[in-house]
């Protein structure tokens, strides 16, 4: 159960109508620099674009507490959902288990970056002695209102103990990131491999630009035609993989409005025009891969143009990691290694809560020795190798 010794502090929040009405400066001093997903100018085009809101199973419900002027000391990055899509950590067994007992699942809190598997912080705040107290009127919250559930998906390591410390379950699951060991050039990186594994990649690379000129844009680079070939991109993938896109047309636009120069569009060029594209964001130690999509099937294009040109644009950068988005073990034999992930659970009825801790202690077993395995099976030189 939750330690309430653990969280001394009495604090006000309240729950704001959105993000985008909050001042960017105050929203932004707790959230930091380091990571795009959670600053004021990313999550406030979710909601402009109408990407986020009516109609979209997501409505913002950010908590926030101010100081005694009255300016926000800590918030949370929240939303009232209807459904789990968007989210990446997947829970809709819980949902049909908690329903077919005759709970009602959904709506449910959700403490994220919408539509982005991007670990990240979650507690926004200024003084580290909110954290606790910030959980504690997100779990009133659910409370006071018949919730289900809250949910923080994509935690960031160093915040994770917040949550452990508010008694809240923890889930691990894995991704696959890059990481820069401090090399001068791509060909630094592939030094690193398996020779079987340098000529792979070589081959994949020289067939994937054999018929296109590969392009990076960034900033007022990035032009209005660029992004209707873009979404013409995103609406295929979004189709095929979700049935509907999550970002509309708009969300682009505002993005190249409010964080232009944090924005990295990769392209694929043949006789002039864009037949591929990735979209990247900058953070500060890291480039985010967030979305590819193709009007032509191009042999290996896709791992060139998102994994490839994204290390390049690391090393060029001085970036330490690449992160390129949710799952795929494919990544793996293109360098990039499995790492753990994490989110915290705050489930209100007893008995519900008690069933999900015990799947989320094996998961973790689960989930620990696939990471283990799959690190073993990466395309590093091993140390008794050439």
């Amino acid at each position: 159960m939750p330690d309430s010794s653990a969280a001394p502090t009495e604090i006000l929040a309240r729950v704001a109508d959105d993000i985008a009405s909050l001042p960017a400066d105050r929203w932004d001093a707790c959230a930091g620099s380091a990571n795009p997903f959670v600053s004021h100018a990313f999550l406030s085009a979710m909601e402009l674009s109408g990407s986020v809101g009516p109609g979209t199973g997501w409505k913002s419900l950010p908590v926030i507490v101010e100081d005694q002027a009255g300016k926000i000391a800590a918030c949370l990055p929240s939303y009232l959902k209807s459904h789990s899509q968007g989210e990446y950590i997947f829970d809709q067994q819980w949902a049909h288990a908690f329903e077919n007992a005759g709970g009602q699942y959904y709506p449910k809190i959700q403490i994220a970056s919408p539509f982005s598997p991007v670990p990240g912080p979650r507690l926004l705040l200024l003084d580290e002695s909110l954290a606790v107290p910030l959980l504690r009127a997100a779990e009133q919250l659910a409370q006071n209102n018949n919730i289900s559930s809250v949910h923080a998906t994509f935690v960031s390591e160093d915040q994770i103990g917040h949550f452990r410390k508010a008694g809240w379950l923890i889930r691990t699951d894995s991704q696959f990131h890059w990481r820069n060991d401090d090399y001068g050039s791509f060909d630094d990186f592939l030094a690193a491999l398996s020779s079987r594994k340098r000529k792979a990649i070589r081959r994949e690379r020289e067939k994937a630009q054999e018929a296109v000129e590969i392009v990076h844009l960034s900033g007022d680079e990035i032009q209005a035609h660029h992004w209707d070939y873009f979404w013409q991109f995103y609406q295929d993938t979004g189709t095929r993989k979700w049935g509907q896109p999550y970002l509309t047309r708009n969300a682009f636009d505002l993005l190249h409005q409010k964080m232009a120069s944090q924005l990295l569009l990769i392209l694929a060029i043949q006789e002039g025009i864009p037949v591929a594209g990735a979209l990247n964001v900058i953070g500060s130690e890291t480039l985010y891969g967030r979305y590819w999509g193709c009007t032509q099937n191009i042999p290996f294009l896709h791992f060139e143009i998102c994994y490839y040109q994204a290390i390049d644009a690391a090393i060029a950068r001085g970036l330490k990691t690449v992160e390129a988005g949710a799952q795929g073990s494919h990544k793996l034999a293109r360098g990039y290694q499995p790492v753990p992930t994490w989110s915290a659970h705050y489930i209100v009825d007893p008995g519900f809560r008690a069933a999900i801790a015990d799947y989320l202690e094996r998961e973790r077993q689960a989930v620990a020795a696939d990471i283990e395995f799959l690190a073993d099976m990466g395309p590093f030189k091993k140390s008794d190798s050439a």
